[in-house]
């Protein structure tokens, strides 16, 4: 499982043409899952990424985490973080989980991140998304489950 988490003064998600999320100070966070990835695995990765300090205190320095600044999250399915670039120019997603299976762990991340912060929106899942944001730093973290022993 991968997060890509952008430190965000505001984001948004858009289909069609209509905002379907929206925050204000937070993260936005891709999450690609791969094919070996479980609910276990999701928690994990979730509690990292909430427990995090990655926010200024009032001093400049990172020590605040995502409910010390009443952070908000959008998360935004990205299977395209499993691209193999390894043989030609063309990506391969054999890494990237099956869609039906995929789908289900990126909801489960969405409520299970629900239950511990007040403000998550999401985008939608396999939907041509056109995501803005303001990434604040800029800071940008990437959590890999298998750079982390998961």
């Amino acid at each position: 499982m991968r997060f890509v988490i952008q430190r965000v003064q505001h984001a948004s998600v858009t289909v069609d043409n209509e905002i379907i999320g929206k925050i204000g100070r937070g993260y936005m966070v891709l999450v690609g899952i791969g094919h070996d990835d479980n609910e276990a695995i999701a928690d994990k990765m979730i509690d990292k990424m909430i427990k995090l300090r990655i926010n200024e205190d009032s001093e400049g320095k990172t020590n605040l985490s995502l409910a010390d600044v009443d952070g908000a999250l959008l998360m935004v399915s990205q299977f395209t973080l499993y691209a193999d670039c390894k043989k030609g120019n063309r990506p391969s997603f054999v890494y990237a989980g099956a869609p039906d299976r995929a789908n289900e762990l990126y909801e489960y991340i969405v409520e299970r991140c629900k239950q511990q912060v007040p403000i998550v929106e999401k985008g939608s899942f396999g939907a041509d998304m056109k995501v803005e944001l303001l990434n604040d730093g800029p800071f940008t973290i990437v959590l890999d489950s298998e750079q982390l022993g998961m």
